[in-house]
């Protein structure tokens, strides 16, 4: 049974990393694409407010 109890840690591991990995393919471009672009987007457009009124004071 110590060969079972040695093969479980790595096994979860993969089978986890093979999950992350698959959703992050499926999660690609799309409708989540125009969505991850337009929250980029605005987060720009904050920080180029900001340092504005930063510089304007």
């Amino acid at each position: 049974m110590d060969y079972l109890s040695a093969i479980v840690p790595p096994l979860v591991m993969a089978v986890f990393f093979t999950v992350l990995v698959v959703t992050i393919i499926k999660n690609q471009g799309g409708a989540n694409k125009a969505k991850e672009d337009a929250a980029v987007d605005a987060a720009f457009a904050r920080a180029e407010a900001a340092q504005r009124t930063g510089d304007a004071e």
